[in-house]
């Protein structure tokens, strides 16, 4: 009994009962419960908000997939927009060549028509005047009144 040993396992079981009797492992026993209580808690919101991540994600990726379709129909549609314009503006392009054209080749029937009147009145005014000249120098006396009476009864008979 005098051995060091001894007194350390006497004093080693005192401490423990003295720890028994003042309620020290029920303490830690709760404390840990309470601990393993919080943990639970803490892992079982955990899970929750996870859970409410993987909704979130859900919904945003159904949200994205939507966008992307409703972009490549807003594409699709622009596209065909940009063709009817583009098709639009082709016939309207092709109609107003058209239209020019007809009237460029109605201004140049309308120059040709008045070159060919004012042509012919410069002949005819030529011809008048060559004739005049001619039938001056040798119809005059007589031969001129009587050209000149059957000249004006015919002016007289186209104008009645």
């Amino acid at each position: 009994m005098g051995t060091p040993e001894f007194w350390v396992l006497v004093a080693f079981v005192i401490f423990l009962g003295l720890l028994v009797y003042l309620g020290v492992p029920g303490k830690i026993l709760g404390a840990l419960d309470n601990r393993a209580v919080k943990i639970r808690a803490e892992l079982d919101e955990a899970r929750a908000l996870r859970e409410e991540a993987s909704r979130v994600l859900a919904d945003y990726a159904r949200k994205r997939e939507q966008a992307e379709r409703e972009a490549e129909q807003l594409i699709a549609d622009a596209k065909a927009e940009a063709e009817r314009v583009a098709a639009d503006a082709k016939v309207k392009a092709e109609q107003f060549v058209a239209r020019r054209t007809a009237q460029a080749e109605q201004k140049i029937a309308f120059a040709e028509a008045q070159a060919v009147s004012e042509v012919r009145s410069a002949a005819a005014d030529a011809a008048v005047e060559a004739a005049s000249r001619v039938l001056g120098a040798q119809a005059q006396g007589p031969l001129g009144d009587k050209l000149f009476d059957k000249g004006l009864s015919d002016v007289r008979a186209k104008l009645n």
